[in-house]
């Protein structure tokens, strides 16, 4: 089995400003980790395309879509919210990052790829469909959803989101929409401060709200009680991942305590999903994780979970 990386220059080129925990050095160095030996040889690097104004609109408004290209700074910075900053690449790095989710699709569908990992920035899961926030532009993992439902004929599609902090953007897009799941596990209380069980609605939205200080072992014993059984039960014909490595226990943002041998069980367990369901056809894209020093070892970590998988 090979995992088809999908990056751009664009997306490192995106500078939300000194000091910003999203910063280029976050997929620099992932990338720079992919070139390991023992992971190099596994992986298929592409460049991601640019997203188009259609497929912005599969998930966001118009006035979203205008209003992200008009506060776009040809010099210097803008800022969206307190949190979501602008320079001269943010645009093209978001439309990046909505293309090569929709690309990643478009090539497990036609039999091209195996799995893809988005190796993109920014974020997007806090993107809602009339707002930016939480350092997220515009939601590729819900576009990428609404793509494979509306423009190429999957039934059933699940998201997992394991980010450290609850997509609100993703469930308020997917929330009512027939034929995606959408299921996250996340730290609570924590920002956006959604992500309630209050909020769950079967076959569409599960939210497992989970205590700061969370470990491998419970957060393995949660996983494996409620998500796990609710993919099987849905049995979806492409699984998607919202791939946020920031409840790392090393993570400056949040307070859960997971580790490296985490995020490789997942990547194994999410790849036996979609072996088992959905033809092998996992796509992932990164989302948060903010320690320089832990996120390229954990991102690897679950590339050789999906890889093993993959080969059993």
């Amino acid at each position: 089995m090979k995992i088809t990386v999908l990056s751009h220059p664009d997306c490192i080129a995106h500078d939300p400003g000194k000091g910003h925990p999203e910063n280029p050095m976050r997929l620099a160095g992932i990338l720079k980790a992919m070139d390991n030996e023992s992971l190099n040889t596994s992986l298929v690097r592409g460049e991601a395309l640019l997203g188009t104004d259609e497929q912005v609109l599969l998930a966001h408004s118009q006035y979203h879509l205008d209003n992200v290209r008009a506060k776009a700074p040809t010099q210097g910075s803008a800022s969206l919210d307190p949190d979501t900053h602008m320079s001269p690449d943010s645009l093209n790095a978001s439309l990046r990052a909505v293309g090569a989710a929709c690309q990643g699709v478009d090539q497990l569908l036609a039999g091209s790829a195996e799995a893809v990992f988005c190796a993109t920035r920014p974020p997007g899961h806090h993107a809602t469909p009339d707002r930016a926030m939480g350092f997220c532009l515009f939601n590729q993992v819900a576009i990428a959803a609404i793509h494979a439902r509306d423009n190429l004929g999957i039934e059933r599609v699940a998201i997992v989101d394991f980010d450290v902090h609850h997509g609100n953007g993703t469930q308020d897009i997917a929330r009512g929409r027939d034929g995606i799941f959408f299921i996250s596990t996340h730290q609570s209380p924590l920002y956006p401060g959604t992500g309630m069980v209050e909020e769950n609605l079967d076959n569409n939205i599960l939210n497992v709200p989970l205590p700061g200080g969370t470990g491998h072992k419970a957060y393995v014993s949660v996983f494996s009680e409620q998500v796990l059984p609710a993919l099987e039960a849905w049995q979806p014909q492409l699984l998607l991942v919202s791939a946020g490595f920031d409840a790392h226990q090393g993570d400056p943002l949040a307070g859960m305590a997971l580790t490296d041998d985490t995020y490789y069980w997942l990547g194994k367990q999410l790849q036996e999903i979609a072996g088992r369901y959905c033809e092998g056809r996992l796509l992932s894209t990164l989302e948060g994780g903010y320690n320089l020093g832990v996120l390229p070892g954990s991102v690897s970590a679950y590339l050789n979970g999906c890889l093993d998988a993959g080969r059993s």
